[in-house]
């Protein structure tokens, strides 16, 4: 058995409870009892006195020598340049975790206060960064360094689930369970003919992905307009205009096929979208996956900008032999019809 000294290095502690695990073995090898082994493996540089007999005595006197100052120093300076580093750069969240609290048990900090300070330090120092800004709202009252670690987690997660410019996603109809879909060069054939817009498949699939694009890192509510590109087509939802024949500098919206609410579809000369949380008046966090959000679009070519909802209920129109169910905005009410699951399929810049 390879015999672990005591060279200065490791926290006495642990070094005393890994000998101490093969007690059995030092008297049925040597004759001799755990503490009078590790006593044997102390490095010579360091001075223990001769009346040591208990564990506890070992070591207060391992402690109490010099190498242990600058073991605890040593790993405090290694505690001040640790750094996380996000796992969609590449980090290790688990990785980065037990080399934290390994070293505030190597440098003996204790005090949650100190370890709170010391894990805030190991955030990105970013111009906007979502873990570092919610960082000390999380932990207020925590109270155990396993508590601050879970909080951790738990703003990690969150972090993950942010939806980010150009990331890819899809909406999901929370009345119907389908997801908001489009198909290239697949048109209306009433309305502005141009490619339509229904809500289809009940798993999100290819024609049912879209990009989202806004012009900050993270899409906040209450104050960030975003496009919606479809994957597969490059188009943008949004809603069509035709100029009136009788007065050309007038435009009237088209209507939709059924119901003959305001038409949506793909290519729209109005595509920049309000969203608000369905659940949570006044929210002003940021956009994140599996939110629950009410979407909407003002009609700008009209004088007074009317704001209407995007919307979907259980009624379909036809093309060909083709059934479709129908996608339209309107401003009559606000309910469950009017209500998207938004959901992260991959992540943006």
């Amino acid at each position: 058995m390879d015999l672990p000294k005591y060279e200065g290095n490791v926290h006495p502690d642990e070094w005393i409870c890994n000998i101490q695990k093969f007690d059995f073995y030092w008297r049925t090898k040597y004759g001799l009892g755990y503490l009078d082994i590790a006593i044997s493996l102390v490095d010579s540089t360091i001075k223990l006195p001769d009346d040591i007999f208990t564990d506890e005595e070992l070591r207060n006197a391992l402690k109490e020598d010099v190498s242990f100052t600058i073991f605890k120093n040593t790993n405090k300076r290694k505690l001040q340049s640790l750094k996380y580093n996000l796992e969609r750069n590449g980090g290790d969240t688990s990785k980065f975790i037990s080399t934290f609290r390994k070293l505030c048990y190597n440098a003996e900090i204790n005090d949650i206060e100190e370890q709170k300070k010391y894990l805030y330090k190991t955030l990105p120092n970013n111009h906007f960064d979502y873990i570092s800004n919610e960082f000390y709202k999380k932990m207020k009252d925590v109270d155990s360094i396993d508590e601050l670690i879970k909080r951790f987690e738990d703003i990690v997660f969150e972090e993950s689930n942010l939806i980010r410019n150009e990331s890819i996603v899809a909406l999901k109809h929370v009345a119907t369970g389908k997801y908001l879909s489009s198909v290239k060069n697949l048109c209306y054939i009433t309305g502005s003919k141009n490619q339509m817009v229904f809500v289809g498949s009940s798993e999100p699939v290819p024609n049912s992905l879209w990009k989202i694009k806004f012009d900050k890192e993270l899409a906040t509510y209450l104050d960030t307009s975003i496009n919606l590109q479809h994957i597969k087509s490059d188009m943008f939802l949004g809603l069509s205009v035709n100029r009136n024949p009788h007065y050309p500098h007038n435009y009237y919206y088209l209507r939709s096929p059924c119901t003959k609410y305001t038409e949506v579809s793909c290519s729209g000369i109005d595509k920049d979208w309000m969203f608000r949380h369905s659940k949570l008046e006044n929210y002003d966090g940021s956009l994140k996956s599996n939110d629950t959000i009410n979407l909407s679009i003002k009609r700008t070519k009209e004088t007074n900008e009317k704001v209407e909802f995007l919307s979907s209920h259980d009624i379909h129109f036809s093309i060909g032999n083709y059934v479709f169910q129908e996608v339209v905005c309107q401003n009559e009410r606000l309910g469950g019809n009017e209500e998207w699951c938004i959901e992260l399929i991959h992540e943006g810049s």
